[in-house]
């Protein structure tokens, strides 16, 4: 770093009040000043060896940062000169020795923090004369404990983070009277005692986190109103619950793994608390379990090896914890991310991440800035593989040598309590960012229970490429027993339906029920003949998916209440339903009058259980009882795109948003297309068939209409099933169906996402009725962006003009003129170019635009959904209507 001292000093001799920025971004050598303050950032680079001693020389210096600099070995002595330092921040720099105590003499501090260095303790008792702090964090020290004496008359802290600092003895009481202190963070040290009732009535405390510890006794009697997040996990704490734990309101509390007792009175204040107290009761000694995976942060999925990763999608915050209803695993996460104005727990992209087959599995990760656990419960004992899957999809690669590119996100991982790995770093070991990575780890369960814990030390960027970003992120884990299980796998029965009463009838009953069944039997063998021809058909269609019964549905529906009515489409009408799991779901009930919907039915199950994609709509089963005919999806609370984009509800869909839908509708459909096994062609693509979940990501909808084709036919000559506005012309006229068609329908969509308008319009002038029209007319004018929806407040003019010509390439008269799916991605994501589009489609400038509606439906082997003048297209085997009055007849 020398050459950057010449540099100061040669410029700066007399003027060293003034403040430098350091932009050396990427370790590239480039070197300019920014002209600030009286501040000197080193910040974010890629520095090496010891700082200069020179840099004590700034003395009238009144900000230093020299945190994630690169810079190590001790502080030099020479700092000590910089007394009317302000702010001094140094985390994530490896700084060895002890932390000097001539900072004590920094009496103008406001902030200071270390925070992932290599200090040792104690932590200087001169600190005690920091009396302006406002906000002190100093965590992760070795060796050396220390004492929380020197707090004691800093009383103007806001701020007070002394994680992992081996911090000992009992918590003062006087850390009540702290007026202005908000945040408080003791956790993972070594204190003792109990915890003080004077802080749980502290004015101003929102924060609280004192978990890892040896605390004693039992929860505070009372608790302050502004106290909402409170960690208290892995310490020894018992006793009763107070009245505040179940009245508080957006109340957070972490109790894992303490020594409470729970029974009848108060086990359903904490739904699965009783399964993470200290040695993990539930199924202890009596083992259900001999293997688990988890999606985290997302729903669940099946990939091709059978796997099943289970939905892990709950929202998690600063104190909390999930059991599953199962009891068969657990997830618990601490932290807050400081200085975040948006903190997010889980995260959710739409990259195809390299170096896996299931790219999907990559699309959501559970993120915290502190210690995320997971637990296996109810293990049987043995030996288990433990395969972590990682992939870091935020930052910027480290070839782009930008400030982006910066960014590290650096974690330890436990395994049964046991460090496996210290300061990883998913992109360094990956190889980059945007690629899968797989961790295996070997682990011993003797106690039925296992423990997969990530935790940040501190270490990483905390800022790049926001403020508050850092922390562990995981996309998936599965763990798998290294010997032959002996176990069931099945869920107990909850204790409370154990009991002697229970038995006794059911003996009763058996015997009873003997006669009942031989009796039932001779009528059983005439019903089945009579039903086998139609059943054989579902159960001949290779692996079968879940299955419900008639009963459950009708309970999870309300008995098919018309309150509960989502929509209906030619094959029937969908309801909102719940499940016993208290899972949501939309039930599409199958017209039984209907054999063309019968048909459609089976091919639906055929399809999409053969398919798992983040953005295709989840099967989750069926029923399959008589002539009832039902199947179970996951429930979408946003509805479509077409309510959304057309003003049919209160969602505002931005600039972002309406990208992301782009890309994420793009994504599916090239999985359709080219990555399913078999192959599946949509038929019937639209803005109503596309979905969106509660983070508005979009899942496309409805394969009732999908046929398969496998890789050696070119094209299919079907019955043209769709709807007008979106069929691609060789199939509207001819029944000429490939892939293509969908690349079309999808063309019509992206405008549509563009515009915020439907794809006709007959209120608008003669000009824009029609937006395919509309939009060449302003492509061939240069005036492509006009076409974006008005109402928009910002948007990007590359990607606006990315989406117009992937649009106009997949709206082309001709297929063979249209891009594959997975190129139309492609250029949408700005990886390749775009083609030029220079051809105007014959149908726009041959036909003559009238109304054809009456003739199409006319057509006896014709199946279309007609676009009203609004533009919402009323789809056969749409789930979500909210105007089923003017569907358009079935054929």
């Amino acid at each position: 770093m020398n050459f950057l001292v010449d540099w100061l000093f040669e410029r700066a001799r007399d003027s060293i009040a003034a403040c430098w920025m350091f932009l050396v971004r990427g370790g590239g050598g480039r070197l300019g000043p920014t002209w600030l303050r009286q501040c000197l950032s080193l910040g974010s680079n890629n520095f090496s060896g010891n700082l200069p001693p020179e840099l004590g020389n700034l003395s009238k210096l009144r900000e230093l940062y020299i945190n994630s600099c690169g810079a190590g070995g001790e502080i030099p002595s020479t700092f000590a000169e910089l007394l009317n330092l302000q702010v001094m921040e140094g985390s994530d720099s490896p700084f060895t020795g002890k932390i000097p105590n001539f900072i004590g003499n920094f009496t103008r501090l406001t902030s200071l923090r270390f925070q992932g260095n290599s200090f040792e303790g104690p932590i200087p008792s001169s600190f005690s004369k920091l009396i302006s702090l406002s906000s002190l964090r100093i965590s992760d020290l070795y060796n050396v404990s220390s004492s929380l004496d020197f707090i004691r008359d800093l009383k103007n802290l806001t701020d007070l983070n002394l994680r992992n600092a081996l911090i000992s003895g009992s918590i003062p009481s006087f850390t009540g009277e702290f007026q202005k202190l908000q945040r408080l963070d003791l956790s993972f040290n070594n204190l003792t005692g109990e915890v003080p009732s004077s802080l749980f009535n502290s004015s101003a405390l929102t924060d609280l986190f004192l978990g890892n510890n040896s605390l004693s006794g039992s929860l505070p009697a009372q608790k302050s109103e502004e106290l909402k997040n409170i960690d208290l996990s892995y310490n020894q704490l018992s006793g009763s619950f107070p009245s505040w734990v179940t009245s508080a309101s957006g109340l957070q509390l972490n109790l894992v793994a303490n020594n409470f007792i729970f029974g009848s009175s108060n086990s359903s204040f904490f739904q699965g608390l009783n399964c993470l107290q200290r040695n993990f009761p539930c199924n202890r000694n009596t083992p259900l379990y001999a293997n688990f995976s988890v999606n985290c942060g997302g729903q669940e999925m099946r990939i091709a090896d059978g796997t099943v990763y289970e939905v892990d999608n709950s929202s998690l915050g600063a104190a909390s914890y999930y059991v599953t209803n199962t009891e068969k695993w657990a997830v618990s996460n601490v932290g807050l991310f400081s200085d975040s104005s948006n903190p997010a727990y889980l995260e959710n992209n739409l990259k195809q991440v390299a170096d896996t087959s299931t790219p999907e599995l990559f699309q959501t990760s559970r993120v915290s800035p502190g210690s995320l656990r997971y637990y296996g419960l109810g293990l049987e004992n043995g030996n288990y593989t433990v395969s972590l899957e990682f992939a870091e999809t935020k930052f910027a690669s480290r070839s782009t040598e930008t400030w982006e590119s910066l960014g590290r996100r650096v974690f330890d991982i436990y395994i049964q309590g046991s460090l496996q790995l210290k300061d990883f770093d998913i992109s360094k070991e990956a190889g980059g960012v945007d690629k899968a990575l797989e961790k295996k780890f070997n682990a011993r369960v003797s106690e039925n229970y296992l423990e997969i814990h990530l935790f940040w030390a501190g270490k990483g960027t905390c800022c790049i490429p926001v403020q508050g970003y850092y922390g562990p992120s995981i996309s998936a884990l599965s763990v798998v027993s290294d010997f032959t299980p002996s176990v069931s796998g099945i869920p107990s029965i909850p204790p409370s339906k154990k009991n002697n009463t229970g038995l006794i009838v059911g003996v009763v009953v058996a015997v009873g029920s003997v006669s009942f069944i031989l009796i039932c039997a001779v009528f059983y063998m005439k019903m089945r003949a009579s039903n086998i021809n139609e059943d054989e058909e579902l159960l001949g269609i290779g692996p079968r998916p879940n299955t419900f019964t008639y009963a459950e549905l009708r309970t999870a529906t309300e008995d098919f209440n018309p309150t509960n009515k989502l929509g209906e489409g030619g094959f029937g009408p969908v309801y909102k339903g719940k499940l016993n799991d208290e899972r949501a779901v939309a039930v599409k009930q199958l017209s039984v009058a209907s054999h063309q919907g019968r048909s459609q039915f089976i091919t639906e199950i055929a399809t999409i259980s053969a398919v798992q994609h983040r953005n295709l709509v989840k099967l989750y089963g069926c029923c399959i009882e008589g002539d009832k005919r039902l199947l179970v999806y996951e429930y979408l609370e946003n509805k479509s795109l077409d309510q959304a984009l057309f003003g049919k509800n209160d969602l505002h869909l931005d600039w972002a948003t309406r990208f992301n839908v782009c890309m994420g509708t793009a994504r599916g459909l090239a999985y359709l297309h080219e990555e399913s096994r078999p192959r599946i062609v949509h038929r019937d693509v639209k803005a109503s068939n596309i979905l969106l979940d509660a983070e508005l990501c979009p899942k496309i909808s409805d394969f009732g209409l999908a046929k398969l084709y496998d890789d050696k036919k070119t094209h299919i000559s079907t019955r043209v099933a769709g709807t007008i506005g979106y069929l691609a012309p060789e199939y509207a006229m001819r029944g000429h169906l490939t892939e293509k068609a969908d690349v079309f329908g999808f063309g019509v969509v992206a405008l549509e996402i563009l515009s915020g308008r439907p794809n006709s319009d007959n209120s608008l002038e003669t000009e824009k009725i029609y937006l395919l029209e509309w939009a060449w007319t302003l492509h061939e004018s240069n005036r492509g962006l006009e076409l974006v929806d008005p109402t928009l407040t910002a948007f990007d003019e590359d990607e606006a003009n990315r989406i117009i010509g992937v649009a106009l390439l997949c709206t082309q008269s001709s297929p063979l003129l249209r891009p594959t799916m997975s190129r139309a991605v492609a250029m949408l994501a700005g990886d390749i170019e775009i083609s030029a589009v220079t051809v105007k489609p014959s149908y726009l400038t041959d036909w003559d635009f009238k109304d054809i509606t009456s003739e199409l439906l006319d057509e006896g082997d014709t199946q279309i959904s007609v676009a009203s003048k609004n533009g919402s297209a009323h789809d056969h085997g749409q789930y979500y209507n909210d105007d089923a009055s003017k569907l358009a007849p079935s054929p």
